[in-house]
C-alpha cells in the first residue's frame, strides 16, 4: 500500500473533495486547502511529501508561489493543475520547477500514477529554467484539445534535454513550429536554429549542404562553404522531410550521429560537432524501411523521442482558437480587424482540413484581406469552402487522361495546398525524381528485370540505367514468362 502525505490546494471545494477521496482510497494521507497562504504555511513548516495545486488561487498565483517552495524545499515534488490548458502554461510549469503539469479535466488514474512515480523517485533539486518574457503567449502553438495537451506536456519535459526528437505529422500540422519551440525555450536557445528541407535540395548537393565543402571539391566550388552542421554549432539542426533523404546521405548522417564528427566534401580533417538534432517527416518511415528506402539504424538514432502532431481534423475543437489567433496575427500585420460568428466557427469545425493548420491560416488571411465585412458569417465561410479547386479525378470527357494532363492536375493540387505561399525550392528536381522512379520501375517490370531490354526500351545507355537504378535504389524482381 502506498504511503505519503499529500497537500492539495484548489479554491474549488468540489475538486478538493474528489481529490481527497481518490488519494485517500489510494492509501495516501491528504490535507487540502483553498488558498495559497495555507499551502505555503504547511510547506514552510516541513509538512507534506508532495503538493498538488491549481495555478489560479484566490490570493496568489501558483507560478509565483512555486519559486519560494523550490527555494525552501527543492526536493518537494509539485504537481500543477490548470484549466487554462495552453502551451505556455505547460512551459511555465516546467520553468518554475513543477514535477508535472495536468490540464483540467484530468484522469484520476493518471494522477494517482503520477503521484506514485513522484514519491518513489530519488529526491533531487530541479534546475530553474529561464523566465519567459511578457510576449511569450505569442508563440504560434495554439490549442486546448486533449491531443495538444499531450504534446505540450512532452515538450515541457524535453526543454532542458538534448534528446533527439522525431516529429511526425501530415503537411501543414506545424512540425517546424514545434521544432522552433523546442529550440527557443530549451537549453540551446542562445545558439542558432538552422532548418534544412531534404525534399528541396538536389540529391547531388545534399552532402555539401549538410557538411559544407572545400574550395575545388567539385566543379563550381570556387570557395569554401560552411554546411548546416557548422552553421548550427551549439544550437539546433532541424532536418525537415527526413524521409526524402537519399540513401548515401543517410549513411553519412548516421556516421556523424554515431561519432560526433564529420568531414566536409573534399576535406580530410574531421570536425567535431555539437548540435541537437530535431527531425520531421510526413511519411511513415517504417514503411520506407521495409521498401529499402530508409536505413533502420538511422531511424532508431533519430527516433529517440517520437512526437506525433495530430491533423486538424482530429482536434477540431481547436479550430475556433486557431481562427481567432490567425485573425489577430493578420490585424497586427496591418489587415482589417475581423470578428467571426458562431455559425462560421461551426462550419469551420465541420470541414475536413486536408491542408491542416496551414490551410486554415491561409483561409483566415484571405478572409481578412478580401472581405469588407467586419463580421465573418457562416455564409461567407460556406462560400469559401465550397469554391471548387483542382479536381482529384480526370474530367468525364470520354477520353483517357494523358500523362501531361495528369501531371498538370497534380501540380495544380500541389500548389493549391500552399495557398498564397510557394512550395519549397527545388521543385524541378523533385518532380523529375517522382516521375523517374515509377518510369524506370515500370520499364524493368515490363522487361522482367532485364536491364539490357529496359535500357533499349527507355532509350538509355545501359550504364546510365544501372547508375539510376543504384541512385534511386530501385528493387529489381526478375521473373520468367
Amino acid at each position: 500500500m502506498p504511503t505519503g502525505s499529500i497537500l492539495v490546494a484548489d479554491d474549488d471545494a468540489a475538486i478538493r473533495t474528489v481529490l481527497n477521496q481518490a488519494l485517500s482510497r489510494a492509501g495516501y494521507e491528504v490535507r487540502s486547502c483553498g488558498n495559497a497562504a495555507t499551502l505555503w504555511r504547511w510547506v514552510s513548516q516541513g509538512d507534506g511529501d508532495l503538493v498538488i495545486t491549481d495555478v489560479v488561487m484566490p490570493d496568489e498565483n501558483a507560478f509565483d508561489l512555486l519559486p519560494r517552495i523550490k527555494k525552501v524545499r527543492p526536493e518537494l515534488p509539485v504537481i500543477v493543475m490548470s484549466a487554462q490548458n495552453t502551451f505556455m502554461t505547460a512551459i511555465r510549469a516546467s520553468e518554475k520547477g513543477a514535477y508535472e503539469y495536468l490540464p483540467k479535466p484530468f484522469d484520476l488514474k493518471e494522477l494517482i500514477s503520477i503521484v506514485g512515480r513522484a514519491l518513489s523517485e530519488p529526491k533531487k533539486p530541479e534546475n530553474a529554467l529561464r523566465t519567459l518574457g511578457e510576449d511569450a503567449d505569442n508563440i504560434p502553438l495554439v490549442g486546448r484539445s486533449p491531443a495538444m495537451q499531450d504534446i505540450y506536456r512532452v515538450l515541457a519535459r524535453l526543454m532542458q534535454t538534448d534528446l533527439t526528437v522525431m516529429i511526425a505529422g501530415e503537411s501543414g500540422t506545424g512540425k517546424e513550429l514545434v521544432a522552433r519551440a523546442l529550440h527557443d525555450y530549451g537549453k540551446r536557445r542562445n545558439g542558432p536554429f538552422v532548418a534544412i528541407n531534404m525534399a528541396a535540395i538536389p540529391r547531388d548537393l545534399i552532402e555539401s549542404e549538410l557538411f559544407g565543402h572545400e574550395k575545388g571539391a567539385f566543379t563550381g566550388a570556387n570557395a569554401r562553404s560552411a554546411g548546416r552542421f557548422e552553421q548550427a554549432e551549439s544550437g539546433t539542426l532541424f532536418l525537415d522531410e527526413i524521409g526524402d533523404m537519399p540513401m548515401e546521405a543517410q549513411t553519412r548522417l548516421l556516421r556523424v550521429l554515431q561519432q560526433g564528427e564529420y568531414t566536409t566534401v573534399g576535406g580530410r580533417t574531421p570536425i567535431k560537432t555539437d548540435v541537437r538534432i530535431v527531425a520531421a517527416t510526413n511519411k511513415d518511415l517504417r514503411i520506407l524501411i521495409q521498401q529499402g528506402l530508409f536505413r533502420e539504424d538511422l531511424f532508431f538514432r533519430l527516433n529517440v523521442v517520437p512526437l506525433r502532431l495530430p491533423p486538424l481534423r482530429e482536434r477540431t475543437e481547436d479550430v475556433p482558437d486557431l481562427a481567432r489567433h490567425f485573425f489577430l496575427q493578420a490585424e497586427r500585420e496591418g489587415l482589417p480587424r475581423k470578428q467571426i460568428d458562431a455559425a462560421a466557427l461551426d462550419r469551420l469545425k465541420r470541414y475536413r482540413w486536408p491542408g491542416n493548420v496551414r490551410e486554415l491560416e491561409n483561409l483566415i488571411r484571405r478572409l481578412a484581406a478580401l472581405y469588407p465585412q467586419e463580421v465573418i458569417t457562416g455564409s461567407i465561410i460556406e462560400a469559401e469552402l465550397s469554391t471548387p479547386v483542382a479536381t482529384n479525378a480526370p474530367e468525364e470527357t470520354g477520353q483517357d487522361e494523358t500523362l501531361s494532363s495528369s501531371v498538370e492536375r497534380h501540380l495544380n493540387t500541389y500548389f493549391g495546398g500552399f495557398g498564397e505561399n510557394l512550395p519549397p525550392p527545388g521543385l524541378y528536381h523533385r518532380i523529375l525524381k517522382d516521375v523517374e522512379y515509377p518510369l524506370l520501375s515500370a520499364a524493368l517490370a515490363a522487361t522482367r528485370g532485364n536491364q539490357i531490354k529496359a535500357a533499349e526500351l527507355l532509350g538509355l545507355n545501359r550504364n546510365t540505367l544501372r547508375k539510376k537504378i543504384r541512385d534511386l535504389d530501385i528493387q529489381i524482381i526478375r521473373t520468367s514468362r
